[in-house]
């Protein structure tokens, strides 16, 4: 019986040994595919840099190991299913740091479940497998569970009290951006945050703490001087800006917004040839009308995010760098959102928003709902489109096609919101015809990606010059959301970070009243683009729009880390007293309306006309 008690515990102090050495190799392995797989990296932020903030993180990972023990009641099952976690938590980092510049959010594993996104990203064997692995997964670990029912009294109480105990802890770490949270003022003594460049936040204090540090938090942080005194001075001025200058009522236009994923010109970039010209339609279009280039937040992903501040006029740049997606951490927790839908409602449009692709991307659905609109048209409204070649995706022609015959019935005046799909990754092998030769690192990627915006590039100038068939009169914001991510690093550090960020736009009026005349070279926020087409065709603004258009004339465009002022692009915001000033007022009622007491929904700042 000695021998045996013996055994017994050298086997759990062996297990005790190689729990900590896992929970250790697991943190490196979360270092090593942040850091683009770089071993030296990783480990000199473990044992040189950043120790004390790495064996914090240990701590974080091994209350979640415990955890899935206490789930399982078996040390080799919860082994499996942690060890499984990491590997899915590391891969999909690397993955999304060498395509998007960025790094995993907590957000971003309700992703998982989007299979239609998988199944084109992955292809089919690899979609597959991706199925067998989570169907694997969720059998072992019911498994684990059931089998955790048989034990004896004893276990069982030592299993319920470790589940109790890392049920708790677990729940107290999830408020880590809680004030007074004693987890975060644990990193506080070592750890320097980056709030302006998550990336660079991730590579400071590690993936755990970063991750850790985006998980739930306030939108914004209160302004000073915010109340509803405060609130009502800013939107009474601006209202009354907005009755000034508002022209005569007229027929209310149609008003189309189109989002090209991933359209952008190649030739803007160094370290690249290309021959021919793959937005030649494109720029017929645009050398005739408003138009020139758009800041994007990121490069290479971000859609919904630049969906966002198109649709409601509200920057990414004041927010919390914790708020890193607001159509699924901000808009769904509201009953209603200020934004062009809601405006354009009021004066009796008809709304409908067009995503042909499925409708779990982004909590779409439920955004949408928020916003108003009377319809949203997802893949299963475009029942036989002709595909382009072996691009899989709904080409922008269908969705185009579906617009104009639309807007043909229609009695009242529409607006339709596309967020197009054809020009999305992966690119290689999307055609057999390559009309566009690249000289550059990823050739075939790029080849393929030259072919598809040369394909939109078409589709829009068909559109638009279809537009001359429709009697009410119509106008068109079109703009590429991002880059996209398949420039090689050499390519990146070869051109100034602004220019990864900035994208083609223009302003369309089948009416004419956009003439050659106007700037082609305008750079601008998507924040801007509803202010400026209503200034730019005449339409009434209200007070929330006059306030933009005040802001655009002192700051044109304007994300982290990315502000271009006085013709300059700067990292810093360097705003005159004038400037600073307004920026501050669109601060507040961006805060008003996101986190606070919401003082300027009650007024009539936001109405479709000002009164």
């Amino acid at each position: 019986m000695k021998i045996i008690r013996k055994l017994s515990r050298f086997k759990g102090i062996a297990k005790g040994i190689f729990f900590v050495l896992w929970i250790v190799l697991s943190n490196l392995f979360l270092q090593w595919c942040q850091n683009d797989r770089s071993l030296s990296l990783a480990l000199h932020f473990a044992f040189s840099w950043h120790t004390a903030k790495f064996f914090l993180s240990c701590l974080v990972l091994a209350v979640a190991a415990l955890f899935i023990l206490a789930v399982t009641a078996s040390f080799w099952r919860s082994f499996v299913l942690y060890t499984i976690g990491i590997l899915g938590l590391g891969i999909a980092t690397y993955l999304k740091m060498k395509y998007r510049q960025e790094p995993l959010y907590p957000d971003d594993l309700k992703m998982i479940f989007s299979f239609e996104l998988f199944k084109e990203i992955l292809g089919p064997m690899m979609f597959l497998l991706y199925l067998a692995m989570l169907a694997l997964f969720a059998i072992f670990l019911l498994w684990s569970v059931y089998q955790s029912f048989f034990l004896s009294r004893k276990r069982q109480l030592v299993r319920l009290a470790l589940l109790a105990v890392t049920t708790a802890a677990l729940g107290y770490i999830y408020h880590f951006n809680q004030k007074g949270n004693l987890l975060h003022k644990a990193y506080d003594e070592s750890a320097l945050w980056i709030p302006y460049s998550q990336q660079m936040n991730y590579y400071n204090v590690g993936f755990v703490a970063g991750f850790l540090y985006n998980l739930n938090v306030e939108p914004m942080k209160e302004p000073a001087g915010y109340s509803k005194a405060a609130v009502e001075k800013i939107t009474a001025k601006y209202q009354k800006e907005a009755q000034k200058a508002n022209p005569q009522a007229s027929e209310a236009p149609n008003i189309v917004f189109v989002m090209s994923e991933s359209f952008s010109d190649m030739k803007a970039l160094k370290g690249i040839t290309v021959e021919g010209d793959p937005l030649a339609d494109y720029r017929m279009v645009a050398d005739k009308t408003y138009s020139g280039q758009m800041l994007s937040q990121n490069y290479g992903g971000g859609t919904a995010n630049i969906e966002f501040e198109a649709l409601t006029g509200f920057s990414m740049e004041p927010y919390n760098a914790q708020l890193t997606t607001p159509y699924t951490m901000l808009v769904p927790k509201k009953k209603s959102f200020p934004s062009i839908v809601e405006l354009l409602k009021q004066q009796g449009y008809d709304a409908t928003a067009i995503h042909p692709y499925n409708t779990s991307m982004y909590k779409r659905k439920d955004v949408y709902q928020v916003f108003g609109f009377d319809q949203f048209w997802d893949e299963e409204h475009f029942k036989h489109p002709v595909y382009l070649e072996n691009n899989p995706f709904i080409p922008d022609k269908a969705a185009y096609a579906a617009i104009q015959k639309k807007l043909k019935n229609a009695d009242a005046p529409q607006f339709m919101h596309l967020v197009t799909m054809q020009t999305h990754m992966p690119y290689e092998g999307k055609y057999d015809t390559l009309d566009y030769p690249v000289d550059g690192s990823g050739k075939n990627a790029l080849e393929n990606y030259a072919q598809d915006v040369a394909n939109a590039s078409t589709a829009l100038k068909d559109f638009i010059n279809g537009l001359s068939n429709v009697k009410r009169r119509t106008l068109v914001v079109f703009w590429g959301d991002h880059l996209p991510g398949i420039y090689s690093n050499a390519i990146q550090k070869e051109n100034p970070l602004h220019t990864l960020h900035l994208t083609p736009f223009l302003m369309y009026d089948s009416a004419g009243k956009l003439s050659a005349a106007a700037d082609h070279e305008a750079v601008l926020s998507p924040v801007y683009f509803a202010p400026e087409l209503f200034k730019q065709s005449g339409l009434p603004l209200n007070g929330f729009y006059q306030l933009l258009i005040d802001l655009h004339a002192e700051l044109p465009a304007f994300e982290k880390q990315l502000y271009y002022e006085n013709g300059q692009w700067e990292k810093e915001m360097k705003l005159s007293e004038n400037a600073e000033a307004i920026y501050k007022k669109y601060c507040m009622i961006q805060y008003d309306v996101s986190a606070g007491k919401q003082y300027a929904i009650q007024t009539d700042f936001f109405d479709g006309e000002a009164k």
